[in-house]
């Protein structure tokens, strides 16, 4: 979705006849508004070829800058075709546990639940004394033009409308070690599947996410429908970033094609991370003892309600994490709670509104280079020794090798605490005789949890398995496709595994995909 487009549906849904009856209907206290968020359609209609855009409505409490207006969501939600501005139809939110709507009626007024600390009724906590991160000689790191120096790491540091950061022709000691990193898609299904798209619907397959429509169309594909370029902050010192900071800008273009500068999108520091290592001699009572320095890569991307924060995190001893959080407000819908009314999909969290669960599914897109561009992705499970002569105390145990020999998906095991590791079997490690590689500390995550045959789970296969391995091709570099927006099914990592390719010495990609979900209690 482009940004001018997001904004002219919202400017338009303001202005319409439809909507501004709507808003009438709520007899609203004077100084109080309505404004919008424009979501993605989504999918409804496995015929729909319009290009439809769904606004949520929400109340103003107050005109402030940081007024927290999720707090106040409306029950109508008009929908509108892009292209032609017209008002497809006007969508009632349910206020109950079923799929029961009705028309707008006058606001029963709530308090709005406020965030920013001018508009809050509590005083902020004052008994922290200042933090101060000092630096006096500077970083250690040197930048020419994109390209980071630190420590043994060389790379380059890149950005895109779509993925945002993306880190290019890492390094370590001069040896080749990842061509490019980056977060490839991601997707967030707030609700589960309407009974006229589902055959096989049932309360008891889909309580885990809201079962009521609308809300099986939210089902958000943060880089693919809009695009984390698109929406990363800008970064400010002793808010976003501490310390010694190197900033790098980017572009996006406008829908007429213009470069639009973003500054200060990426923020670089070093950070002190306790330790590295301590050993102490016992015999002596000498202890040797390093502090564990790191490089920091950070983006922040706002998506409407939330806030993601994005941090590749580079150590002395050639690791490289990917750190993901979220912030934020949650997305929320109208309940009417007031009677402690609850729901088995959500939380309430604050009068007259519920926060429903969710999930939020990433994928990260490795394409190594370990020593070299032939690689082979392979998991190891640590197993007990067969119990015979050679294992008399039955204490003994070693692992398990499974090369992924074709192109295919792969699961975690944390009961045998699998792990994967790509490595370069034309390159031996003199001490250990082993190849050389590397070792993917996979998070173990529950996937997607609706069904195979629901719509949100055909346009988002790549949740449903946390490894896939492809060989390399050209312009395959985004997990569920290149386009998601109102897609029916996915056309990414799950199509591309299909071919079977030979993914052992070969110039190989590995998808792990990651989900951390909101169960607000």
């Amino acid at each position: 979705m482009d940004v001018d487009e997001i904004a002219g549906i919202e400017e338009h849904c303001m202005q319409h006849p439809a909507v501004l009856a709507e808003i009438e209907k709520l007899k609203l206290p004077p100084g109080m508004t309505v404004c919008n968020d424009p979501w993605m359609y989504g999918t409804d209609d496995p015929n729909e070829k319009r290009r439809l855009f769904q606004c949520f409505m929400y109340i103003v409490e107050v005109d402030h800058p940081e007024n927290n207006h999720y707090s106040l969501p409306c029950k109508f939600s008009p929908v509108f075709d892009a292209r032609t501005k017209e008002l497809v139809r006007m969508d009632y939110l349910p206020g109950g546990a079923d799929h029961q709507t009705v028309e707008t009626q006058p606001w029963v007024p709530v308090k709005a639940v406020q965030y920013a600390p001018e508009l809050l009724d509590e005083p902020l906590r004052t008994d922290l004394k200042p933090y101060i991160v000092q630096q006096p000689q500077g970083a250690s790191f040197s930048v020419d033009g994109n390209s980071v120096y630190w420590q043994k790491w060389r790379f380059r540091v890149g950005f895109n409308n779509r993925e945002g950061l993306v880190l290019h022709n890492i390094t370590y000691d001069k040896r080749n070690v990842f061509y490019r990193l980056n977060v490839s898609e991601m997707t967030v299904p707030y609700g589960g599947e309407h009974p006229r798209i589902s055959l096989k619907y049932s309360n008891a397959n889909i309580t885990h996410l809201d079962p009521r429509a609308p809300y099986h169309r939210k089902q958000a594909f943060d880089v693919g429908d809009v695009g984390f370029g698109l929406n990363a902050n800008q970064l400010s010192l002793g808010c976003d970033c501490l310390g010694h900071i190197k900033y790098f800008d980017g572009y996006r273009s406008d829908s007429k094609g213009n470069p639009v500068l973003l500054k200060n999108i990426i923020c670089m520091h070093e950070q002190d991370n306790g330790l590295q290592y301590k050993h102490t001699n016992y015999r002596s009572n000498a202890a040797t003892v390093k502090r564990n320095r790191q490089l920091v890569l950070q983006m922040i991307c706002t998506v409407a309600n939330y806030e993601y924060i994005f941090a590749y995190i580079f150590d002395q001893a050639g690791n490289v994490e990917l750190e993901v959080r979220a912030t934020g407000i949650l997305s929320t819908v109208p309940f009417d709670n007031l009677n402690g009314e609850t729901v088995p999909w959500g939380t309430n969290v604050g009068p007259g509104v519920m926060a429903p669960y969710h999930q939020h599914m990433f994928s990260l897109r490795i394409d190594p280079a370990i020593d070299g561009f032939n690689n082979t992705v392979y998991y190891e499970d640590s197993v007990p020794l067969p119990e015979d002569e050679n294992n008399p105390y039955l204490v003994g145990y070693t692992t398990e090798q499974t090369v992924i020999r074709k192109s295919s998906s792969a699961n975690t095991d944390v009961n045998r605490h699998r792990v994967f590791k790509i490595r370069n079997d034309n390159v031996i490690n003199p001490i250990t005789y082993k190849p050389v590689s590397y070792k993917l500390m996979a998070a173990p995550s529950q996937m997607l949890l609706l069904p195979k045959h629901a719509v949100g789970h055909q346009r988002a296969e790549f949740a449903s398995k946390p490894i896939w391995v492809t060989k390399y091709q050209d312009n395959e570099l985004f997990a569920a496709g290149e386009f998601t927006n109102q897609s029916k099914k996915a056309d990414g990592v799950e199509t591309w595994v299909q071919r079977n390719d030979d993914t052992e010495n070969e110039d190989v990609v590995l998808w792990h995909s990651k989900s951390f979900l909101l169960l607000r209690q």
